[in-house]
């Protein structure tokens, strides 16, 4: 009976253990940035040229006119990926981020984590924001992130059989609670990060500590322009592609 016993603790032991064991992987695997299980997925750009893409998540939001104007005294164009429903909610200011000549990328409609969700869930969430998109104006490229970068299967499967790209990122230095809070911190944490072909990852739309997000773009742009680069669109930065993806 004892060794019987023993047998079924091992036996819920070594399931336990493979249990953790898988469930670490597919956190791994849904937080990569730089690798999916199929279609592809850019982290940044192959290239020795001195050039970077600055791209903000989420919104428009009622700053929407005041992000414009930092970027427009700033001199260089960004990608936003923006949500559906704000978009609806303020279809005005995501006119405006294309009327201004910036790119716009597909962050879905919701926001929600693309991870054990629906192919018609998936399927809705960035058509519907495609569409939105289109009703901007905007007539270039339509790439997409997901939220919280975040994707699995389904996600992927979708983004490749419809060409579409999963844009990720380098640089997030709103991600670190002990410099978001500080413009200079941010200015400092890229300039002393950056590489020839990074994407660089903002959070401006909102106020707290994405403020000091929005305050940092003059000084970002700066020290980077001093430094000798370039600020490309993210389709911009695509064509730098000299092979692979890092």
């Amino acid at each position: 009976m004892k060794k019987v016993i023993i047998k079924v603790i091992t036996g819920i032991g070594i399931s336990f253990v493979i249990f953790l064991g898988l469930s670490f992987s597919l956190y791994k695997l849904a937080n990569a940035r730089g690798f999916q299980l199929m279609g592809t997925i850019v982290r940044s750009v192959d290239t020795d040229e001195k050039v970077v893409a600055l791209t903000f998540d989420d919104g428009p939001t009622e700053k929407t006119d005041e992000i414009l104007k930092v970027l427009d005294e700033a001199g260089i164009k960004a990608t936003f990926f923006l949500n559906g429903k704000p978009m609806q909610e303020y279809p005005e200011r995501a006119q405006s981020i294309a009327a201004a000549g910036h790119e716009i990328g597909n962050h879905t409609y919701s926001h929600k984590r693309m991870v054990f969700k629906s192919p018609a869930f998936i399927k809705q969430e960035i058509e519907e924001t495609d569409r939105l998109i289109r009703e901007t104006g905007y007539l270039g490229d339509i790439h997409f992130r997901p939220p919280n970068g975040k994707k699995l299967l389904l996600l992927p499967y979708y983004l490749k059989q419809n060409n579409k790209k999963t844009i990720m990122w380098d640089i997030e230095p709103d991600s670190y609670g002990e410099i978001a809070g500080d413009a200079d911190k941010i200015i400092e944490h890229v300039k002393g990060n950056v590489k020839p072909g990074f994407i660089i990852l903002l959070h401006i739309m909102y106020d707290n500590e994405e403020r000091q997000s929005l305050e940092a773009i003059p000084g970002i742009v700066k020290s980077l322009s001093e430094q000798g680069y370039t600020f490309k669109t993210v389709s911009e930065l695509l064509s730098y592609q000299e092979g692979s993806v890092k």
